[in-house]
């Protein structure tokens, strides 16, 4: 069920990283800021967009555009493609649909396992106050 995202669709930037690098980091650019622009993207079906932006949570913005942040390697090349590949898991994960919940009744010997608990642990508090003498 994969999707085929055009190249268009993606915006990148690339800033300096704060990870490792030593003075290399102060001087390059090796961090990757991936932007999908969800919402308006037409290669994804309503529904996937839907799990998407539940899945991305704070990485989303309000106008629906979803912002992936890679600077764990040294190497500007493989930060791009880390993010690309974190871009690519999270679309696999909402295209997945979630199994519609059945509903269930309990069964009498449930509920009469229940009620049993129940009673006993009352039975057991009770015993628990200042004895009463009449």
């Amino acid at each position: 069920m994969g999707y085929e995202i055009d190249e268009g669709e993606l915006t990148e930037r690339f800033v300096r990283a704060s990870g490792p690098g030593g003075q290399n980091v102060n001087k390059t650019s090796s961090a990757v800021e991936l932007r999908f622009d969800v919402a308006a993207s037409p290669s994804l079906p309503p529904d996937v967009k839907r799990r998407l932006a539940r899945l991305a949570g704070s990485r989303m913005t309000a106008e629906g555009v979803l912002i992936i942040f890679a600077q764990e390697h040294r190497e500007q090349a493989d930060n791009r493609r880390a993010a690309r590949e974190r871009l690519e898991a999270l679309i696999e994960q909402a295209s997945i649909r979630p199994k519609p919940r059945k509903k269930t009744r309990p069964t009498l010997a449930s509920k009469t396992r229940r009620l049993e608990g129940k009673a006993k642990r009352a039975g057991v508090k009770a015993g628990r106050g200042r004895p009463r003498f009449d």
